[in-house]
C-alpha cells in the first residue's frame, strides 16, 4: 500500500452524519426516549460507554432486520462532509471512520461519503431480528484510539500527521493520541479537552486545518 501524506479519522454519529443511529433503531422498537437519554449520558462521559451501549442495544431486541433500510433512508450526512473528504484525497490523505455505532449502517453509507476505511460494532441477530446484543468486543474509547494508530501504521503516517474529529467523551482518547484533536459539534467536556473546537456544524470548516 502506498504511504499516505496524512490521516483524518472521524467519529460517525453526530460527526460524519447528523444522526445517532441507535436512536433511529430505537424508534423502530418504540423506545427512542429512553435510549436517547442513555446516549446523551454516555456522550457526556457520565457513564461507562461499553456498559451503556450494551444496555441500549438490549432495548433493540426484536427489531426486524428490515428496519435497517428504513434507518438508512433517514440518515443525514453532515454538511460539508463530502467537501472535506474530497479535500483530504486531493492532498494525498486518507479518511477513516471509527464508530461506537454499527457496521450494518456504516457499510452502506461510508463509501458514498468518501470514507476509505471504517470500523464499528456489529449487532447480533436472532433469525430475522436483532438479538439485543453486540457481536465481539465493543468499539469504545480505547478501540477508537487503537484504530487511529493501526491505520497510521499501515499507511506509514507519522503520529503528528493524524487528525481526529469527534463530538463525544468516547472520542477523547482518540483525539489525545492524534497529532491534532478537533471537537466538532461537541459536548462541553469534549470542547474543554480538545486542542481545537470547530463551532459551525459544517465539516468543510476543517479543510483549512489539513496538512
Amino acid at each position: 500500500m502506498t504511504a499516505a501524506r496524512f490521516l483524518v479519522v472521524l467519529d460517525a454519529d453526530s460527526t460524519l452524519i447528523r444522526n445517532e443511529v441507535i436512536e433511529l433503531l430505537a424508534d423502530e422498537a418504540g423506545r427512542r426516549e429512553e435510549v436517547q437519554a442513555a446516549t446523551e449520558a454516555a456522550m457526556r462521559g457520565e457513564v461507562d460507554f461499553a456498559a451503556s451501549l450494551r444496555s441500549r442495544v438490549r432495548a433493540l431486541e426484536g427489531v426486524p432486520t428490515s428496519a435497517f433500510a428504513r434507518v438508512r433512508a433517514r440518515i443525514e450526512p453532515t454538511p460539508g462532509v463530502q467537501a472535506l473528504t474530497a479535500a483530504v484525497h486531493e492532498r494525498g490523505g486518507v479518511v477513516g471512520v471509527v464508530s461506537g455505532g454499527f457496521h450494518e449502517i456504516l457499510d452502506d453509507i461510508a463509501p458514498g461519503l468518501g470514507v476509505d476505511r471504517w470500523r464499528a460494532n456489529r449487532l447480533a441477530l436472532a433469525g430475522d431480528a436483532l438479538a439485543g446484543t453486540v457481536e465481539g468486543p465493543i468499539v469504545d474509547a480505547a478501540a477508537k484510539a487503537a484504530a487511529l494508530r493501526d491505520w497510521a501504521d499501515e499507511l506509514g503516517v507519522p503520529a503528528h500527521a493524524t487528525l481526529a474529529i469527534g463530538d463525544g467523551a468516547n472520542d477523547l482518547t482518540m483525539m489525545a493520541v492524534a497529532g491534532l484533536g478537533i471537537a466538532f459539534n461537541a459536548k462541553p467536556a469534549v470542547r474543554a479537552a480538545a486542542a481545537l473546537v470547530v463551532g459551525p456544524q459544517d465539516l468543510a470548516e476543517v479543510i483549512p486545518l489539513l496538512p
